[in-house]
C-alpha cells in the first residue's frame, strides 16, 4: 500500500508540474497519512539527511562554479580548446565539447556548464553556418560531462549515500568524462564531413597553444589543485570546495579582473538558491527512500533483477535500462539518493566495485539531462538558443545514442573508471 501511494502520488505531482523536491515531500506526506506514521519523521529525516560534513561540499562547489564562470575563465578555456581542435572539420562544435570538458572540471554541474558555454558558442556556431538545432544539441549533450569530470556534485551525493570515498569517485570520473568527450567530438567530426562544415583557417601552432594556456593557466590549475590537494592529504573534498571558492574569487576579481566585487553578493544569493533547491531534494528524497525501505521495495526490486538472470552482464544491462528510464522523469540527485542504496548491494553481489558502480550511475543519470520530459540541459539550451523543446529533443537523439554507447563501454570495461585509482594505489 505504501509503495502505491508513494509512486502514484509522486507521478501525479510530476504530471502537475510540481517541483521535484516538493513532489517527493508531498508524496511522503500522503504515505505518512495512510500509514499513520507521525509527521515529525519527515522533519527528522530531512534534517538528519543534510546534517553531513561531506555534503557541505555541494554549496561551495556550486558557488565556485558561479564565480569562475562569471570571472572570465570560460572564455579563456574556449581559446585553449580552439587551438587544440578548432582546425578540424566541425571544429567549432568540437571546441564546444572540449570547453565543456574543461569547464566541467571547474563547475561540477551539467546545467551550469551548458549555461556558461552555451551563451558564448551557440551564436558563434550559427554565424559559422551550423544549424541552430544542432548547435543547441551539441551544448546540451556536452554539458553532461560537467557531472562526470571532477569535481562532481552527483558523485558527492553518491559518496554520502553509500559511504564511498568521494576522492576515489572524483578520480573514477576523469577517464569516463574524457571518453564521452572524445565520442561526442567524433560525432561532430562525422556530422561536419557530411554537411561540409569546415574548421578554423588558423592551423595549430605551439606558440598559439602556449599563449592560450598561459592566459588560461589560472583556470587550468583548478582541477590540479582540487585533486592534488585531496590525494596529497592536504584537505578533504569539502575543504577542497572551500579552496575552490577562494581561488575562484581571487582569480575573477584580482587576476582576470572580470568579476566585480559588487557582483559577488548576487552570485552568493544565486548559489544559495540553487543549494536550497538541492538540499530540499536531498532531504525529501532521503525520506522517500526510507519509506521505500520500510515497504521492503529495495529487497523486492533486487530480487526481481537477480531473478531474471545470474549473469553479471545481463544484470548490469537491466540496471542501466532502469536508470535510463528513471533519468527521464527524476532528478539526478533524487535518483541517486533513492536508488544507490537499493542497487549497490545487487552490483556488489556480482563483484562490481562500489566506485565503479558510482561512475556507472553518474554517467547513466547524466544522460537524463538530455532526455525529456525532465532534461534539465535541454531546458537551459532551449532558453539560450530559442529552439523549441520539440525540435531540440529530436536533434539530441544522435547524441543520446553516442552517450549510451560510451555508457556501455564504461559499464563493461571497469578499467575505464578504475584504472587511474588502481595506478595511484
Amino acid at each position: 500500500m505504501v509503495a502505491q501511494v508513494l509512486f502514484g502520488s509522486f507521478a501525479a505531482f510530476l504530471v502537475l508540474n510540481v517541483p521535484i523536491g516538493i513532489a517527493l515531500g508531498l508524496a511522503c506526506l500522503l504515505a505518512f497519512l495512510v500509514t499513520g506514521t507521525p509527521f515529525n519523521m519527515i522533519a527528522q529525516g530531512m534534517i538528519t539527511s543534510v546534517d553531513s560534513f561531506p555534503l557541505m561540499a555541494v554549496p561551495f562547489f556550486i558557488l565556485a562554479g558561479d564565480l569562475m564562470g562569471k570571472g572570465g575563465i570560460s572564455k579563456r578555456l574556449l581559446a585553449v580548446a580552439d587551438v587544440l581542435v578548432g582546425r578540424f572539420p566541425g571544429g567549432l562544435a568540437m571546441v564546444t565539447v572540449a570547453t565543456c570538458m574543461f569547464f566541467g572540471a571547474i563547475s561540477g554541474s551539467g546545467p551550469a556548464t551548458v549555461a556558461a558555454i552555451g551563451m558564448m558558442v551557440i551564436p558563434e556556431m550559427v554565424k559559422a553556418g551550423y544549424d541552430k538545432k544542432f548547435a543547441a544539441a551539441v551544448v546540451a549533450a556536452a554539458g553532461t560531462i560537467g557531472v562526470m569530470i571532477p569535481p562532481s556534485i552527483p558523485m558527492v551525493i553518491y559518496g554520502v549515500s553509500t559511504n564511498s570515498s568521494i576522492g576515489d569517485l572524483f578520480i573514477s570520473g576523469i577517464l569516463p568524462g574524457i571518453l564521452v568527450g572524445f565520442f561526442l567530438m567524433a560525432y561532430c567530426y562525422v556530422y561536419a564531413k557530411k554537411t561540409g562544415l569546415k574548421g578554423s583557417e588558423l592551423g595549430f601552432s605551439w606558440s598559439r597553444l602556449l599563449k592560450a594556456c598561459n592566459d588560461a593557466k589560472w583556470a587550468l590549475l583548478v582541477p590540479v589543485i582540487i585533486l592534488g590537494g585531496i590525494y596529497g592529504g592536504v584537505f578533504t573534498p569539502t575543504e577542497a570546495a572551500v579552496v575552490a571558492v577562494v581561488y575562484g574569487f581571487i582569480a575573477g576579481v584580482f587576476i582576470y579582473r572580470e568579476l566585480k566585487i559588487t557582483e559577488v553578493p548576487s552570485l552568493v544569493a544565486s548559489s544559495a538558491l540553487t543549494t536550497a533547491t538541492v538540499l530540499i531534494i536531498v532531504g525529501t528524497a532521503t525520506t522517500f527512500g526510507r519509506l521505500l525501505a520500510l515497504a521492503q521495495i529495495p529487497t523486492m526490486l533486487a530480487n526481481a533483477i537477480t531473478s531474471v538472470s545470474d549473469n553479471w552482464i545481463i544484470v548490469l544491462l537491466l540496471i542501466n535500462l532502469l536508470l535510463l528510464i528513471v533519468g527521464t522523469f527524476m532528478d539526478t540527485l533524487a535518483a541517486i539518493i533513492i536508488l544507490a542504496p537499493i542497487l549497490l548491494p545487487v552490483a556488489l553481489k556480482f563483484g562490481v566495485d562500489p566506485i565503479h558502480f558510482g561512475a556507472i550511475m553518474v554517467v547513466n543519470l547524466a544522460i537524463g539531462f538530455i532526455t525529456p520530459p525532465l532534461g534539465v540541459n535541454l531546458f537551459v539550451a532551449n532558453g539560450i538558443s530559442g529552439v523549441s523543446l520539440e525540435k531540440l529533443s529530436r536533434a539530441i537523439m544522435p547524441f543520446f545514442a553516442v552517450l549510451v554507447l560510451a555508457l556501455m563501454l564504461i559499464t563493461y570495461i571497469p578499467e575505464i573508471s578504475m584504472g587511474l585509482i588502481n595506478m595511484m594505489k
